[in-house]
């Protein structure tokens, strides 16, 4: 037996007209021989005009009772949807979140979800329903109404197919989630502000969390998770026609033969920078403790090398986050003998690729691209497939199109889809799958839906360190810098660049230890060149430590509990790059394999 559950957003029930279009194609999904979940979001713009109105009757509303305001958006959705499904002859009925068991925590506005119970939906299934399910919404174990913040409908949408999958009352063989919306799929980057932005016909789960973490608006990071975590093949698609949408789906070779899928940029961030923090075990874990605990979510995280027993932490934050973070940390600051600076008028701008693993080139490439249009880098992160760069908001958009375009993207992928199924077989088709060890494990996890899942803690112990201090601040010292890297043949993997409060910045990058002679000697000697203030320095003896897996981001605690582990072992952090599905941290040498055990044993991971 298989299942459809559908998701149609605000846009796609704005009018009745469109509620209709939606309730008629679920019906066809019944009459192909599905049984049918529909998951809808507030119409239009109810969600903004009911936040105006709480608005009007206080700066402050209480975030409890700003939850039982919003679910009422998705209340009147489901009400009608199930009205026009009958209207159309076929049977139908709603339920809330509450009603058919989404237990969440209590964080009101930002809710996450612990469990879902199946015996309603299923029992509302069996009696023949099309069952209309309102997104965004859950109750907490005191019966109180939470809503599950930004994306929170598609996140809905997603838990309820893995939920019906892999529940082990569950009669489903098959299950498939659609996510209807405005546009026909996933786009190399937002086609409103690049025209030649094309669409992508496949992407894997971790290239569409990096995109999604980066301001690909189409789908939210938590919906993405849960989707990896429990190996739901998803399709975005237009809720205005036939066409087939973006598969987002496991990871396979063909992904793996192009670089770079696509760019984002994210325009609404803010840059903290800690300046002066003494440079021994334990600071990180302060600061980013205490932004977990007050449900802060940090962006890009960068440690610099430290130097004269201080050292550097920037980090960024949505700008609408920045007051809370500034007021909590200045306090801290202080008692570390450090200060608080921030800036607001920042953009994040990011490539992400499969291909990134075993491409060369890549860093160098976006470098080029950037100083071209004398675009100044602030600050540098990267993951294994995904590098981002902090620019002024003001030359985010031409940096956008600068490196969309200096990676080809308006370009087709030759044979993207086709390959895919030809290698995968059914792959991008819902199919039954086995009771694997695999398969058992994420039925136990429906017991903890949101938790963090560590998959895997790696030491690394084979690369070496380059840095650069006091770099001038101004476009193009990273072009120069990687362009003879890339010439040399060698292969840059982690890079972290902060700048200075004195128009200087530190820029370091790790590199094969076979490299890292003729990586400090090509590096000097560019330095030379640009500048001779700058001074070069390399590091054999350090080791990379990553944890890797679902929910690095979107959970405030991980670089806590992280930091954390490290911090009681006594091994202090010399550097730290994030992303949306990897936290990494350079420590001494010598600490490499107690750092291994310590974040092993903080994850639970053998």
């Amino acid at each position: 037996m298989s299942l459809v559950v559908q998701k149609f957003g605000g846009s796609s029930v704005a009018t009745a007209e469109r509620i209709m279009a939606a309730a008629r194609r679920a019906i066809r999904a019944k009459q192909a021989g599905h049984q049918v979940i529909v998951v809808v979001s507030a119409r239009g713009d109810t969600t903004d005009e009911l936040i105006a109105l709480a608005r009007e009757i206080t700066d402050q509303p209480p975030s409890r009772e700003m939850d039982m305001l919003l679910a009422t958006g998705e209340q009147v959705s489901i009400a009608l949807m199930a009205m026009a499904i009958q209207s159309l002859g076929h049977p139908a009925i709603s339920f809330t979140g509450a009603q058919i068991g989404i237990v969440t925590d209590s964080f009101h506005t930002k809710a996450r979800i612990k469990n879902i119970s199946t015996q309603r939906l299923r029992q509302a299934l069996e009696e023949g329903n099309i069952v209309i399910v309102a997104g965004f919404q859950g109750v907490d174990e005191n019966y109180n109404i939470t809503t599950l913040g930004r994306g929170g409908s598609d996140t809905t949408a997603v838990a309820l197919a893995a939920v019906m999958k892999h529940d082990p009352e569950s009669p489903f063989t098959s299950v498939d989630c659609e996510i209807y919306t405005d546009v026909d799929g996933v786009y190399t980057t937002d086609p409103r502000i690049v025209p030649e932005a094309r669409k992508i016909p496949a992407i894997s789960y971790d290239e569409m969390l990096e995109l999604a973490s980066v301001g690909a608006g189409v789908m939210h990071s938590r919906s993405i998770e849960f989707a990896k975590k429990f190996h739901v093949p998803l399709q975005v698609r237009s809720s205005f026609s036939d066409v087939e949408g973006t598969w987002i789906v496991p990871e396979n070779e063909w992904m793996r033969r192009y670089p770079v899928c696509g760019a984002a940029i994210v325009r609404d961030e803010a840059r903290v920078s800690i300046i002066g923090v003494p440079d021994r075990p334990g600071i990180s874990h302060r600061i980013f403790s205490a932004i977990a605990d007050k449900n802060i979510v940090v962006d890009m995280i960068v440690q610099s090398v430290g130097s004269d027993g201080k050292a550097d932490i920037g980090f960024t934050v949505l700008n609408n986050e920045l007051q809370a973070t500034l007021a909590l940390l200045r306090p801290l600051a202080a008692d570390l003998g450090a200060r608080v600076t921030h800036e607001e008028n920042v953009s994040k701008v990011s490539v992400v690729g499969a291909g990134m693993r075993s491409h060369t080139g890549v860093a160098e490439c976006m470098f080029t691209a950037l100083a071209n249009e004398n675009v100044n880098i602030k600050m540098i992160t990267t993951s294994e497939i995904k590098i981002s760069v902090l620019v002024d908001k003001a030359d985010g958009v031409r940096a956008l199109r600068a490196v969309h375009q200096a990676f080809r993207l308006h370009e087709p992928r030759p044979n993207g889809a086709e390959a895919h199924r030809k290698e995968e077989g059914t792959v991008l088709m819902p199919t039954a799958e086995p009771l694997s060890e695999e398969r058992l494990e994420r039925m136990a996890n429906l017991n903890a839906m949101e938790d963090i899942v560590v998959s895997d803690v790696e030491l690394d112990t084979s690369q070496g360190r380059i840095t650069v201090f006091r770099a001038p601040d101004r476009p193009g010292i990273c072009s120069r810098i990687f362009r003879g890297i890339a010439d040399a043949g060698i292969v840059v993997d982690m890079i972290v660049q902060n700048l200075t409060e004195d128009g200087r910045g530190q820029l370091s990058f790790s590199v094969p230890h076979a490299d890292l002679s003729r990586a400090l000697e090509v590096t000097r000697q560019t330095m030379r060149e640009i500048d001779p203030e700058s001074y070069v320095t390399a590091d054999a003896d350090i080791a990379r430590v990553h944890v890797s897996g679902v929910g690095m981001r979107t959970h405030t605690g991980v670089a806590k509990r992280m930091f954390g582990a490290l911090a009681q072992r006594g091994i202090n952090i010399s550097m730290i790059s994030t992303s949306e599905i990897r936290v990494g941290v350079v420590v001494a040498l010598q600490h490499g394999p107690e750092a291994l055990a310590a974040l092993k044993e903080a994850f639970a991971v053998e």
